[in-house]
């Protein structure tokens, strides 16, 4: 294994940063990532090894995307945290992660219309700002059937609404007693809070569609929500304006996220975690002349990036340029359980499988990936 150690002060990712209430050691992020092990939307004791295998002392670790309510599900064997039995089979985990030092934060999900009625309630539709379902795109769950496609959506009425903001409240109070530190609510990826936000899905003619402040007052009243249950300081959201994410786009983006931006700064929330621009889609990277500068200048508080960082040279110029205050890492902090030290000594990392991502394997592709000492 080729390595090359270099000094902490040399390498702007591994400089520590406060964020509010948290100090961290260094500032590359653990991005959520679905990984499709928590049998029976359940947190499986498997998961303790695999966050484990990713803490440092004062590192940021977010988890995979957990349902807010039995509604929320668009994937198998996603995680949940709205029952009693998903707050106690998360609560070692956690605890797993602190023993090392890390800081936890569980990212809130509702799928929203990215679902099938196999996955709903009583076999209901699934709900979302709009009654449009996605037509270009098959199902990439396993719905149990024949039918391959999304199934459509029910168009979520005023009131039904307000108990989705307070399904969000909800189960970010069931975060905290399972012990997480935080929470992110995910209002990227086109999913139930993008839905509204981008006018290519929300086609309302309330005050929840038509005009910017409308299609934002959604994942603006679940930011207050939450953060009036367990605290500003303790919650953080995720953002992608510029993508298109299953059907999910806007004829704006740049307005959308500068709005968002400056919508969220006054709130007084821990971070916003922003997907860039060039990644449109999920494994897609493409080049464009969009940048995150005015989101990044919009928000006042911690400003996290991701989407194709990899290697540590383009992260450590963003950090340094003044781009982002932390970096998340997917496909290289899942191949690199070790990924901070092996930036330390610019060691070479593992190559990811992307056929290991989606299974339900408890092991392999999962904890199974290298050390350095391996």
């Amino acid at each position: 294994m080729e390595k090359q150690e270099t000094s902490m002060e040399s390498i702007p990712l591994l400089t520590p940063y406060t964020m509010k209430i948290f100090n961290l050691s260094h500032r590359v992020v653990l991005a959520p990532l679905s990984r499709l092990r928590s049998y029976n939307f359940t947190a499986q004791p498997h998961a303790m090894l695999y966050y484990k295998q990713r803490t440092t002392k004062g590192g940021f670790l977010i988890n995979e995307a957990s349902g807010i309510s039995d509604t929320a599900q668009g994937l198998p064997n996603t995680p949940g945290i709205w029952m009693k039995e998903h707050v106690e089979a998360w609560r070692p985990i956690v605890d797993g992660v602190h023993e090392i030092g890390g800081i936890f934060f569980c990212q809130l999900w509702h799928s929203g219309r990215v679902s099938h009625t196999n996955f709903q309630p009583n076999g209901q539709s699934p709900i979302s700002s709009t009654n449009k379902p996605i037509l270009n795109q098959q199902f990439i769950g396993d719905s149990g059937c024949a039918d391959s496609q999304y199934s459509p959506p029910h168009r979520l009425t005023i009131e039904e609404i307000s108990g989705v903001v307070n399904d969000f409240r909800t189960a970010a109070r069931n975060a905290i007693h399972a012990r997480f530190d935080g929470v992110e609510i995910h209002g990227a990826n086109g999913y139930l809070i993008d839905q509204f936000m981008k006018d290519q899905v929300n086609d309302r003619t309330d005050h929840y569609g038509g005009c910017l402040e409308n299609r934002c007052r959604f994942p603006l009243e679940v930011v207050r929500a939450i953060s009036n249950e367990i605290g500003a300081e303790r919650v953080g959201i995720r953002l992608s304006p510029f993508a298109n994410y299953i059907e999910s786009g806007d004829s704006d983006p740049h307005s959308l996220g500068v709005f968002m931006a400056e919508s969220l700064s006054p709130l007084g929330i821990a971070y916003c975690h922003v997907i860039e621009p060039r990644m449109v889609t999920q494994f897609e990277r493409v080049e464009t002349l969009n940048s995150l500068w005015s989101m990044r200048n919009a928000f006042k508080g911690t400003f996290i990036v991701a989407g194709g960082y990899y290697e540590r040279e383009e992260a450590n110029r963003v950090i340094e340029n003044g781009e982002a205050d932390l970096v998340a890492f997917g496909r290289a902090f899942l191949a690199n359980p070790d990924l901070p030290k092996r930036f330390r000594l610019n060691a070479r990392l593992n190559k990811y499988d992307r056929s290991t991502f989606y299974t339900d394997d408890p092991v392999v592709g999962y904890t199974d990936y290298p050390f350095l000492e391996d």
